[in-house]
């Protein structure tokens, strides 16, 4: 069948929708040359006629064509109601696996509307007579705009496009319409406060309600002509656009007439004055018209929370870890923690129904009868999903919040749709009022209500549900259980009134779920970003609970933890920074495992923090009920605090036998670092007691030097015991540091660091006496990609960003550079972003290496072994890091990073014969696994503290 062939047959039919269906979807495959259902899919499941589908109401229903994966098809007789019908496909679409495109017609009009996840969503419209006509097919967006970016098709094009789904793909995603939406809302609020608007939380109730009114009137909440015309129709007329929006916002707060227009009671927090700021202009008016123009109906909460947040609160929330956060990254916490037990509970309550529902048929009951034993098992778990709390007690601007509701009003709909396909009829009741959340920062906190309103109506109209068939009002109800209120520190009272002033951990609500981010800062932050007072209530707070340098995020996890023991909640899903698995930190997650267990975890996951990428923990724990394992996505028998399976190197105890040999390296505090030139000049320069300077400029050496080209920098070291007035003899350096560090030390909390400029700030005199009387020691960076160990040579200083070992002998050397020491290490250590740290206390305290330090048989062969492969290892490192001759095409790539980036096979065999050796001296053999070179290290630990 040719198009003149299908035009001319459609085009005189009575097209009645029963009757014709079927016979026009069959002309129309013969058409695109397309096989038809039946004969493309005999058993029926995967494409069919009068596809049974339950409606997210519960009723059982059916779609007229359907091709799984691809499209829903439904028909209307001719001068049908075509959104009508576009509904009644929408109202299938979950229960008939989420096609991307659904499809209504009246035999005279084709719709085709696309539902891709996380895209805008377009419509395809062509008539009849345009697959005769050389005319491209109109696209428009949810608004009735038509993209600009829209492909040009021909009606022929759509239909066959019908089975390649992705060829109709909406090109922008709701990401770039967010952001799209945040940049001009960006420049709406400087506009205003560049005029005197400065007040920052009316700006965002200002912002708050315009996003309101835009996403209002895409849904149909809002009739189009009570905001959209009021910004095309007074843009060149301010006085009388915040007269009439005013007005608008009066009735948004009480409901009634607007014009000619019912305008529903809205209300909530947002709608509560008439306030619109009296600065308001043409320029900004005429932005507000191109922010309207935008499809709110596709903005994802869960998205410009996080956006507005940073518009309205530029850098406030910066320190202490705000970041974007997408709903599948979200998902990837809550789903684990949330929605894994509602889903087991539901699966057990769905075989319980089908069992009710059988043993009724068996005894002869009535399928009405039958009905009833389906609603008595299902009906009580709907009601537990709608007894259902989450509490995210840093809940940002609701993103965490609105995910968990979305997620719930699903399984909801799952639920009632089975149910529906049974002939029972239920109604779903998960509502905004079971989420709990605490948010420090104001305008978050306003944020966080709308965003879940937004993220509710929103479900709704994506999944055909009126958005008034609750009768609830007003539409904005008050979610008073999103508190404005510090979650960690709670100061009580004054003097005057006779209340105990001390700090305590406030006390939250109580939830049967908490997930959320909390925000992370590291220990060693937290006085310069919080302030003094802060830190030191915090600290009193949480006393003997959290350690006083751990990271901000661990206090949370503590409280949470606290609320688990106390059966105030059931699980938690918390994220973390990367770092909460070793040092300090970990003690929370330890406490976790003594109270209670893990029961999932993402121990290293790419995230995005202030448009950087960086790497973080995710956490989910319980009171030790779970029995199921998730690690990094696998199932595992358990998880240990460190964020690993398997053996639980955590469980090893620091060591007497290795104090006093690592250290961390001295911290200047200033720029007291210069160049070689400047070095050699200051040196030489007489002094009035006629010493030189040598004593006081030495090599300097950092995590850069030893990864990276050697900078050959030199660093003024004034001893920590050097008094003013002696340093003052050192003319040269001493005004030096006078020029350069003084400043930078004057403004310093630390007392002592602003009073003794002229010395480092931690400039670690316990190291300095263990390598003084060194000729050279071991040297390895903090943090690094590859762990990587050097020697440096007296006089140099080692930095705060290496480890130092106060060692000179081949044979430790060569223990370090092993095997069984990198998997150590990396067991027990933590990372910045993808590159592990190294810890001292840690890494290197707990380690057992073959023979407590100063026990080795110095003249043994397996320690003359392991010496001899460890001094050809940096021999041959040596010889090509710094190549004799000419040849060298660009010296500046030959750094330790590249080499063992390339790994080329002399440095393979060179690692493989030192780590034999080392293997050899602890008397195992060197093909041992990973985990089992752990286990023995373990085992070797714990008999070396024992002793």
């Amino acid at each position: 069948m040719d198009t003149d062939e299908f035009v001319a047959k459609w085009r005189g039919s009575a097209g009645r929708e029963n009757a014709s269906a079927q016979e026009h979807f069959i002309d129309l495959c013969r058409l695109v040359g397309k096989r038809t259902p039946t004969e493309d899919d005999r058993s029926q499941t995967r494409y069919t006629f009068e596809k049974e589908a339950a409606r997210s109401s519960g009723t059982g229903g059916r779609v007229d064509v359907w091709l799984e994966g691809k499209f829903a098809w439904e028909y209307k007789r001719r001068g049908g109601d075509l959104q009508a019908a576009y509904k009644q496909c929408l109202d299938y679409h979950e229960a008939l696996g989420n096609p991307p495109l659904l499809v209504v017609c009246d035999f005279d009009r084709f719709e085709v509307h696309t539902k891709f996840t996380n895209r805008e969503s377009w419509t395809y419209r062509f008539d009849l007579a345009d697959l005769s006509a050389d005319s491209w097919v109109k696209v428009t967006t949810g608004t009735g705009e038509t993209p600009p970016d829209a492909p040009k098709l021909r009606a022929l094009d759509v239909l066959k496009a019908l089975w390649d789904p992705y060829k109709l793909e909406p090109s922008r995603t709701t990401e770039e319409i967010t952001a799209e939406a945040a940049i001009m809302f960006g420049s709406v609020v400087d506009e205003l406060r560049r005029w005197g608007n400065t007040d920052d939380r009316r700006i965002a109730r200002f912002v708050s309600r315009m996003v309101f009114c835009m996403f209002a009137s895409d849904i149909g909440l809002l009739p189009r002509g009570a905001f959209t015309q009021l910004l095309q129709m007074h843009a060149r007329q301010p006085d009388r656009f915040r007269e009439r929006l005013a007005a608008l916002f009066h009735e948004m707060e009480h409901g009634g007439d607007y014009g000619a227009d019912i305008i529903p009671w809205i209300n909530g927090d947002l709608f509560t004055d008439r306030d619109v700021p009296n600065d308001l202009t043409t320029e900004e008016i005429l932005i507000l018209q191109q922010l309207d123009a935008l499809n709110w109906a596709e903005v994802e909460p869960a998205i410009f929370g996080t956006l507005f947040e940073r518009i309205l609160a530029p850098g406030a929330r910066t320190a202490l870890g705000a970041h974007y956060t997408s709903r599948r990254d979200i998902e990837t916490l809550v789903e684990p923690v949330l929605m894994a037990p509602l889903r087991r509970e539901w699966e057990a309550v769905r075989e319980a129904a089908e069992e009710a529902r059988d043993r009724a048929r068996l005894r002869g009951a009535t399928e009405e009868t039958q009905r009833e034993r389906i609603a008595e098992t299902v009906a009580p778990f709907l009601d537990r999903l709608a007894n259902v709390t989450v509490l995210d007690p840093a809940c940002g601007s609701g993103n965490f919040l609105y995910v968990s509701l979305a997620l719930l009003k699903g399984l909801e709909k799952e639920a009632i749709a089975w149910a529906g396909d049974r002939g029972v009829a239920l109604e779903p009741h998960v509502h905004p009022r079971q989420l709990h959340g605490i948010e420090i920062d104001e305008y978050a906190h306003q944020l966080a209500s709308m965003v879940v309103w937004i993220g509710y109506l929103q479900w709704k109209h994506r999944n055909g549900i009126a958005l008034d068939n609750e009768n609830e009002e007003p539409v904005l109800q008050k979610l008073e259980a999103i508190r404005w209120m510090d979650a960690i520190v709670e100061r009580r009272g004054t003097r005057k009134q006779g209340v105990d002033q001390s700090p305590r951990a406030p006390e939250w609500p109580e939830a049967e779920f908490i997930v959320g981010n909390p925000p992370f800062l590291g220990g060693t932050f937290l006085r310069r970003e919080l302030g003094d007072n802060y830190v030191n209530d915090l600290h009193a707070a949480w006393d003997g609970k959290v350690p006083g340098k751990a990271d901000l995020c661990c206090y949370w996890h503590e409280k949470a933890r606290q609320m688990v023991q106390d059966g105030k909640v059931r699980r938690v899903g918390l994220l973390a920074t990367q770092g909460i698995r070793g040092g300090k930190n970990r003690v929370v997650l330890q406490r976790i495992k003594e109270s209670g267990d893990i029961f999932f975890a993402e121990s290293d996951r790419k995230w995005t923090l202030d448009g950087a990428a960086v790497q973080v923990s995710m956490v989910g724990f319980d009171d030790g009920t779970e029995t199921e394992r998730i690690l990094d996505g696998r199932l595992v028998e358990s998880i240990n605090a460190n964020l690993t399976s398997g053996v639980d190197v955590t469980l090893g105890a620091r060591l007497a036998e290795n104090a006093g040999l690592t250290f961390e390296g001295d911290k200047k505090a200033g720029p007291f670092e210069i160049d070689a030139a400047l070095a050699e000049t200051m040196r030489v320069h007489p002094n009035p007691d006629g010493r030189g300077n040598s004593a006081v400029v030495r090599p300097w050496i950092n995590g850069d030097d030893i990864t990276g080209n050697s900078r050959n920098y030199w660093i003024i070291d004034f001893p920590p015991d050097m008094p003013l007035i002696e340093a003052q003899l050192h003319e040269a350096p001493f005004e030096y540091v006078a020029e350069h560090v003084r400043p930078v030390r004057e403004n310093n909390r630390d007392a002592a660091s602003r009073e003794q400029w002229w010395i480092h700030q931690r400039p670690r005199p316990a190291m300095r006496a263990a390598i003084e009387p060194l000729a050279r020691f071991i040297v390895t960076p903090r943090v690094s990609k590859h762990r990587l160990f050097v020697w440096a040579q007296a006089p140099t200083l080692p930095d705060s960003a290496t480890v130092v070992f106060a060692r000179e002998d081949d044979y430790f050397f060569g223990v370090l550079h092993s095997r069984p020491h990198e998997l150590w290490a990396l067991a027990q250590g933590t990372q910045l972003e993808s590159r592990p740290r190294y810890t001292p206390t840690s890494c290197f305290q707990t380690f057992p290496l073959p023979w407590p330090p100063g026990e080795e048989p110095s003249d043994g062969p397996l320690v003359r072994a392991i010496a001899e492969k460890a001094r050809l290892l940096h021999e041959r490192r040596e010889g090509w890091l710094n190549p004799p001759g000419p040849l060298v095409a660009d010296r500046r790539q030959r750094t330790l990073t590249n080499l063992y980036n390339e790994r080329p096979a002399w440095l393979d065999t060179a690692h493989r014969e030192l780590d034999e050796a080392v293997f050899a001296a602890y008397g195992w053999p060197p093909d041992l696994s990973d985990e089992e070179t752990l286990a023995r290290l373990l085992a070797l630990n714990l008999e070396r503290a024992r002793a």
